[in-house]
């Protein structure tokens, strides 16, 4: 059987109820012990690096988990990696860029309610998550929940309660794991030249989300505190013609910084060139689009890259593809 390592870093899958609501409590011996099929599927060992609800994981949690995937990566066949629901397609995207061309599975997975419960869809993800990783088909990251095999770069939480909590984004699932077999619909390439490790990311990237009537001045706080900027404009993207927005954009960009346009629609993605609002933004020097990569992809993509790469770079490294990304 293939030798897996499960890193346990919380979430409601393992949460117990406490006097101010559910928190994570429970060690990954005692969330493995409510699964005894997978004794069956692989013989794993465990890890547990922090035990939080997924809202209070930062940009560290996701270097640590990095770091003991490269750290442990020729002891094992296969990394799962349970996590909070909230923040998981952010912490998947962040595990595609710092470990790259993976030629062995990091696996997501979690739930909706916790393990303890009768009616939690917790048993079916972990089932699933420890198949699809011990499959020989299986490589790089992926969340697998609610039975879909989801791109790392891809997926959203999509809804707060439903057991299909999590959407593949503008790119198809790449398979199902059903009563326990993963069924792929896309097969990936195998790298030969991976894997590929990066052991840092800035946390200065700032999210603004447009909305109307919203004024410039919050560059005021902008251009000392972020070295790079995502904004989520309206539609296939612009920014307000009122007030004194592309001033100041263009002052950002003077700096040396980054901006990147995406759009606060969930499918289908930006498309500066349509509009006037959009076309102007084209005069103002390196603005880089999203098109259609997730949120969640995007702000880990520029976190991944502004350690490294220089102004040139940025660009044409933000537009070349990782593992779907971008289209």
């Amino acid at each position: 059987m293939k030798r897996i390592l499960l890193i346990a870093t919380g979430g409601t899958i393992a949460s117990k109820p406490t006097g101010g609501g559910l928190a994570p409590s429970f060690s990954p011996e005692e969330l493995l012990s409510f699964v005894p099929e997978i004794a069956s599927i692989a013989r794993v060992e465990t890890v547990a690096p922090f035990n939080l609800d997924s809202t209070n994981m930062t940009p560290s949690h996701w270097l640590e988990i990095a770091h003991i995937v490269e750290e442990r990566y020729k002891e094992f066949d296969g990394f799962v990696v349970t996590h909070g629901t909230d923040t998981m397609a952010y912490t998947a995207a962040a595990l595609s860029y710092l470990i790259q061309s993976s030629v062995k599975p990091i696996v997501f997975t979690g739930s909706q309610k916790s393990v303890y419960l009768r009616d939690s869809d917790a048993r079916r993800n972990l089932i699933d998550a420890f198949a699809y990783c011990a499959d020989g088909g299986a490589h790089g990251i992926h969340i697998v929940f609610d039975g879909k095999i989801i791109l790392g770069t891809r997926a959203k939480k999509t809804r707060t309660r439903s057991f299909n909590a999590f959407t593949s984004i503008d790119f198809p699932e790449i398979g199902i794991v059903k009563d326990g077999k993963p069924f792929y619909y896309i097969r990936e390439g195998r790298s030969s030249d991976g894997p590929r490790f990066y052991r840092s990311l800035a946390e200065d990237v700032f999210v603004l989300k447009l909305i109307p009537g919203l004024k410039a001045d919050i560059f005021d706080y902008l251009d000392t505190h972020c070295s790079a900027l995502v904004v989520e404009s309206f539609g296939m993207g612009g920014l307000p013609a009122y007030g004194d927005w592309m001033e100041r954009l263009e002052c950002f960009l003077g700096m040396g910084k980054t901006v990147v346009f995406t759009t606060q629609v969930e499918r289908e993605g930006s498309a500066l060139d349509t509009y006037e609002v959009g076309q102007k933004l084209k005069g103002l020097g390196r603005v880089l689009e999203a098109r259609s990569m997730t949120l969640e992809a995007t702000v880990c993509k520029l976190m991944w890259l502004l350690p490294f790469a220089g102004e040139e770079e940025i660009e044409s490294l933000f537009y070349e593809p990782v593992m779907h990304d971008i289209l």
